[in-house]
């Protein structure tokens, strides 16, 4: 529906431009198929209302020429709605059954999410509880991600990537220059950004706290286990952050978060993506272990004070909606 919208509010805006530039005028019937088409769920009048004016302007000369404006309008359209596609796996060789045991608020689950999602790979969400790890006593292997991919245990969210990568992307054997790039990049998001992000997310016991609200309403918590998590939990990561910052040689958080994320539009040399008109494995490594801070605290100042803003917002328009199952 966002695609739907975006495309006839690009088509609606280019076509009073052309038309003011005298090139087109196209029939009225012909411009309701084009404008209501990717509206259709919108029965507002108030839609139908605000599009006479510019249904009226158009029928006064019908008479004229359409082909090169429409191919223009068209062209329009596709160029703005393919920066933004998204890059889908023949369906032939996307896993049958996904299963994610996650913390919503853990970067690299949300690594691993951010790759599903970009090339539309459906996936289950298990909530592990950060205290009792309930959910996943049957494993060996006590952190999270877990990925479980048609029975296959997958562990470590850059090693789950790789290996997903293989299955469904056969083209990234083939190394290049572009891939050494994009291998640097994903290694200076495991090695260095998300060492930042904890004494961000848990800086004060406000914004602890706020990150633990947002954990236990994503989760499939009881009331009981929600009041825990949430103050236990909190609490418990400020004093790790506090480890953390000593651990890394932080003093200012916010800076260190700050010089990080100019440090990756830097490399972006002007680019859209790091993988130039496209995200690469980088681009989809760097939105991850940011999304679940985008809309807290550290997020929204970290968006206010530096250059990250913009490939943020493309990186969301391309990712687009989760491919997650709801249960």
């Amino acid at each position: 529906m966002r695609r739907a919208s975006f495309t006839s509010s690009i088509l609606s805006r280019t076509l009073s431009t052309v038309h003011d530039g005298g090139t087109v005028n196209l029939h009225p019937r012909l411009l309701r198929v084009a404008l209501f088409s990717s509206n259709r769920t919108d029965n507002s009048n108030s839609r139908r209302h605000w599009f006479s004016p510019l249904l009226n302007s158009f029928s006064k000369s019908s008479g004229q020429a359409v082909s090169l404006g429409l191919v223009g309008v068209v062209a329009s359209v596709a160029t703005a709605a393919s920066v933004y596609a998204k890059e889908l796996p023949p369906a032939e060789i996307i896993p049958k059954d996904v299963v994610l045991y996650q913390y919503e608020a853990c970067p690299f689950c949300n690594k691993v999410k951010a790759f599903l999602d970009y090339y539309d790979i459906p996936y289950k969400v298990v909530e592990v509880n950060p205290i009792s790890k309930k959910e996943i006593k049957w494993s060996d292997y006590k952190k999270v991600p877990i990925l479980m991919v048609d029975g296959q245990q997958l562990v470590d969210s850059s090693a789950i990537i790789d290996q997903l990568s293989e299955k469904i992307l056969p083209g990234k054997a083939i190394i290049s220059v572009a891939d050494e790039d994009e291998t640097k990049w994903r290694r200076w998001v495991d090695n260095h950004l998300v060492h930042v992000l904890s004494p961000n997310i848990y800086r004060n016991t406000s914004e602890a706290l706020e990150s633990f609200d947002y954990i236990t309403s994503n989760g499939n918590f009881s009331f009981t286990e929600k009041i825990t998590v949430k103050y236990a939990g909190a609490a418990a990561m400020y004093f790790v952050s506090k480890n953390l910052k000593k651990k890394y040689n932080i003093t200012d958080e916010r800076a260190a978060l700050y010089e990080a994320t100019e440090t990756w539009v830097d490399a972006l040399n002007g680019r859209n993506f790091l993988g130039g008109s496209k995200p690469n494995l980088a681009d989809l490594a760097v939105f991850g272990v940011l999304r679940p801070i985008r809309y807290l605290r550290s997020g929204r100042d970290m968006v206010e004070h530096t250059r990250i803003g913009e490939w943020y917002s493309r990186m969301e328009k391309v990712v687009g909606e989760s491919s997650r199952i709801k249960a």
